[in-house]
């Protein structure tokens, strides 16, 4: 009899450990499809559903896992555990539905690139490249989303770009390790508020795929505030454009073919820099230096600063005072104070017909940066500019979401990847010097000797 009541108590104790089990689970779920974007729990927010959407198949297993120990442990002895069930099964059938969503960007990207370029785009690359194009989404990154390396890549570490720069001003190249020639180049900004973040850490699925192709990438640091303020991390980013139109041949690329890109505040760099090339304001010593680019490709970037940290959209005056804090460690100024320099320094402001081609991509569940932000840039750049603006709102995709390797992820890459591969097509058809085939002759030669 004591051995029953006591197998009872634990059937119940299972029974409500598995109940809140289940409850954090389908948390996460919904918290995906829906982030909040109060101040309060925002981080919290941000990367539970990060994780989530982009690891979807992950976390029904874990909770698949769950369940099963719970239900050997007598879980389901108990109404609580019963309920449990029931709510870890809608669970999985809403994270099966974030994976579904998650397999529509390829489509959406395939649609941006189709409106952007024409319906005959892919037949305007070049044979070379239309060869080089992923035709599926690789097995090995879904399964293993955080390995980040590549065997057919060499990476270059910390390089100084700027003369008596300090420990910021150092910049990585990624390039394949067959060797290159008169590569395309990319030059890619990382992103962390202007506070944080490492030339290392971001888009590295991008960077990697392209330089296996056969681009070289460059990923550059730049200040960080508060030790300095906007603008001088752009100003950073300008004599890195300087010293791959100085250097990057060395290693292989082509200095007269840049593309940018970078994710949330190296997207707002991205686009600042690509809509003010040549501007001495902010290029103070080397104003006689070409700091144009070929396109940009901003990702879940900041395009009207003015209104990113504007206290009016903080609930609260606690909100805004974390705005006002905020807003001075990156700008000196609040909004308040100083309205025309958040403006100035904001893309929007600089949008005009010379603008090169663009290709933003949001994400459509961005809680950090509103995809609001994206779709009004998009709509100034397509008013005035004379080159391709292409515009992907990515269903189901929060902030950060090709950081590592998902569906989202490679299907975006993908997309990204047709869109460059039509661009320098274009730029070859106007340069018949610029090689077909960017491995360098000598390195493919020896390569050749090697497999004989």
């Amino acid at each position: 009899m004591v051995l029953k009541r006591s197998a009872a108590r634990h059937n119940v104790w299972m029974g409500w450990a598995y109940l809140a089990v289940s409850l954090v689970g389908a948390w996460f779920t919904f918290n995906a499809y829906r982030p909040t974007r109060r101040w309060q729990l925002l981080t919290l927010s941000f990367f539970a559903g990060w994780f989530t959407s982009e690891l979807a198949v992950f976390h029904i297993a874990w909770q698949v896992v769950a369940t099963v120990l719970f239900v050997w442990l007598g879980a389901l002895e108990s109404w609580a555990g019963i309920v449990g069930l029931v709510i870890s099964l809608s669970s999985w059938a809403g994270l099966l539905g974030l994976q579904l969503v998650s397999g529509r960007s390829a489509g959406v990207m395939e649609e941006a690139l189709r409106e952007g370029l024409g319906p005959d785009y892919r037949s305007e690359i070049a044979p070379g490249l239309a060869e080089r194009l992923a035709r599926r989404v690789s097995r090995r990154h879904l399964l293993l989303p955080f390995y980040l390396r590549d065997r057919r890549v060499e990476r270059v570490k910390n390089i100084q770009y700027a003369p008596g720069g300090g420990r910021r001003h150092l910049l990585d190249v990624w390039r394949p390790k067959r060797g290159a020639h008169r590569a395309p180049v990319l030059l890619q900004l990382h992103g962390g508020a202007w506070m944080v973040g490492d030339k290392g850490q971001q888009a590295l699925p991008l960077m990697l795929h392209l330089a296996a192709e056969g681009w070289v990438c460059v990923a550059a640091n730049y200040r960080l505030s508060p030790r300095v303020s906007i603008p001088d991390q752009l100003i950073d980013c300008k004599l890195t454009i300087r010293w791959i139109r100085d250097h990057i041949a060395e290693y292989g690329g082509d200095p007269d073919f840049v593309v940018v890109t970078g994710g949330s505040a190296g997207g707002h760099l991205a686009a600042l820099l690509a809509l003010t090339p040549n501007d001495p304001e902010f290029q103070p010593g080397f104003e006689d230096a070409d700091t144009s680019v070929a396109a940009c490709v901003p990702l879940y970037g900041v395009y009207d600063l003015a209104e990113v940290f504007d206290p009016q959209d903080r609930a609260g005056p606690r909100g805004e005072r974390i705005g006002h804090w905020f807003a001075r460690k990156v700008a000196g100024a609040t909004v308040e104070e100083d309205r025309d320099r958040f403006v100035k320094f904001s893309p929007i402001s600089h949008v005009g017909p010379h603008a090169p081609p663009f290709f933003v991509v949001h994400g459509k569940s961005d809680n950090l940066v509103p995809v609001e932000q994206a779709r009004r840039f998009v709509a100034a750049l397509r008013e005035v500019s004379r080159k391709p603006v292409l515009y992907a709102e990515i269903p189901g995709a929060s902030h950060a979401f090709e950081v590592f390797h998902s569906v989202r992820t490679e299907n975006v890459v993908n997309g990204v990847d047709r869109f460059l591969a039509w661009l320098h097509s274009a730029h070859r058809a106007r340069r018949p010097d610029v090689p077909a085939d960017p491995v360098d002759p000598q390195s493919a030669a020896a390569a050749a000797r090697e497999r004989r």
